[in-house]
């Protein structure tokens, strides 16, 4: 029997409310923090600052919230999501007010970098976790649609924020985004519900008793997640991969306009890897819960690598723009799968810590690599290095993740079925 969500009426399957509300959170949480390569030219000129100090900025704020995940997600699978992620949107707003009223680079790490961190940071992995639990069949694709905001945040909130620009200033535009993501994000906020039990529905659909005794999800605990062979494996391949994942979005402005492309033109470029993303997260979560996910894991770090190699003999904006909507694609696919691949192995019952846990690996690269090619530019006056380490990153990456799925150590169970350690 298939239901409705309770006290709705309105015959939708409660579990897309919970998906929309994480797309719109996720829009708005990554659309913003994406932003920053807009601003880049005027937080450089502004405070007379290299390219490594000031994609530090975006360097610090992807660490945090990544790497809070850590602390959120175990949180948000004891108190709910809905309280972390509108608290979070919050601070978002908080953080990027406070950056258009910064006077010094030092401000603009504190304002942005804490405020935007902490705030993606406290929603992000709560509110995917979420997802994970309200689908079994269709994860893959929930999932997909769920980050797909941050495909679609990446293609309309930097033209956004140059259009504020150029209409009001660095400033003040930093200002109207913190209050569009505040009043936006906590509000919508308020439709998510961290498990389908809570509303008297099974996953996917269909009625259950009451939660008058309720039994507990099944799965792993963290620690058994994270001594796993297989979670080792999938850790350091994400650590390898986001030491580049994250540069095309703080740089690949900058790289445009040091080939003569106007400040609009590299802001729809970047723009691009949102359109690649969106259709990513719509078509390949899809695809994967037909192809097997663990399988177009590995085509999403091989295809991440064939898209960095484009960029590397990419100068005109045709071939950047055709970069980024590959790259795109294939990055959307691989933040849609993770965490359907962690349920799928570990179980929901602390789906939302072992996700955090996961993605303290991306904290680290995205610390490491934005800020590290603008050395690297600094140094060399050119940006082929890091890419192409990017490129030998993503390659081992999927060989990693090929070889511990691929072993008969690990044979693939029904995600139905519980843990697979």
């Amino acid at each position: 029997m298939r239901s409705t969500s309770i006290g709705s009426g309105s015959g939708i399957f409660y579990g897309w409310f919970v998906v929309a509300a994480a797309f719109t959170v996720t829009l708005l949480g990554f659309g913003s923090a994406y932003t920053f390569s807009a601003f880049f030219e005027a937080l450089q000129a502004e405070f007379s600052a290299s390219r490594a100090s000031t994609s530090l900025v975006f360097s610090l704020a992807g660490f945090l919230y990544f790497g809070i995940g850590a602390a959120s997600g175990p949180l948000a699978d004891r108190v709910g999501s809905r309280t972390l992620a509108a608290i979070g949107m919050v601070l978002l707003g908080v953080g990027l007010a406070l950056a258009g009223a910064a006077r010094s680079l030092m401000e603009i790490y504190l304002a942005y970098g804490l405020g935007v961190g902490l705030g993606v940071g406290l929603s992000y992995v709560p509110v995917l976790g979420a997802v994970q639990r309200w689908f079994v069949r269709r994860r893959g694709f929930a999932s997909g649609i769920a980050v797909s905001g941050i495909g679609v945040g990446t293609l309309v909130m930097p033209p956004l924020a140059s259009w504020l620009i150029d209409l009001f200033g660095w400033r003040a535009g930093y200002v109207l985004l913190g209050g569009l993501a505040a009043a936006i994000g906590a509000g919508v906020s308020i439709l998510i519900v961290n498990d389908p039990r809570d509303r008297g529905l099974a996953p996917d659909g269909g009625l259950i008793a009451p939660r008058s005794n309720p039994t507990p999800p099944q799965g792993a605990s963290i620690g058994e997640a994270i001594r796993s062979a297989r979670f080792i494996a999938l850790y350091a391949a994400c650590l390898l991969c986001s030491f580049g994942v994250f540069v095309p979005f703080a740089h690949l402005v900058p790289f445009a306009l040091d080939h003569g492309i106007p400040q609009s033109s590299a802001v729809l470029i970047l723009g691009a890897i949102g359109v690649g993303s969106t259709a990513g997260r719509f078509l390949l979560g899809g695809l994967a819960d037909r192809l097997g996910r663990q399988t177009s894991l590995i085509i999403m770090f091989a295809g991440m690598a064939i898209a960095m190699g484009v960029w590397a003999l990419s100068t005109q904006a045709w071939q950047l723009c055709m970069f980024a909507l590959i790259y795109g694609l294939f990055y959307g696919g691989w933040v849609a799968l993770l965490p359907a691949v962690v349920m799928d192995d570990y179980g929901g019952r602390n789906v939302s810590g072992i996700i955090g846990v996961l993605y303290t690996s991306v904290a680290v690269g995205t610390l490491a690599g934005p800020s590290t090619a603008g050395l690297v530019f600094d140094l060399t006056q050119s940006y082929t290095l890091p890419i192409l380490a990017s490129v030998c990153a993503n390659i081992v990456s999927a060989c990693i993740v090929a070889v511990a799925y691929g072993s008969s150590i690990f044979k693939r169970k029904k995600p139905s079925r519980g843990p697979d350690l």
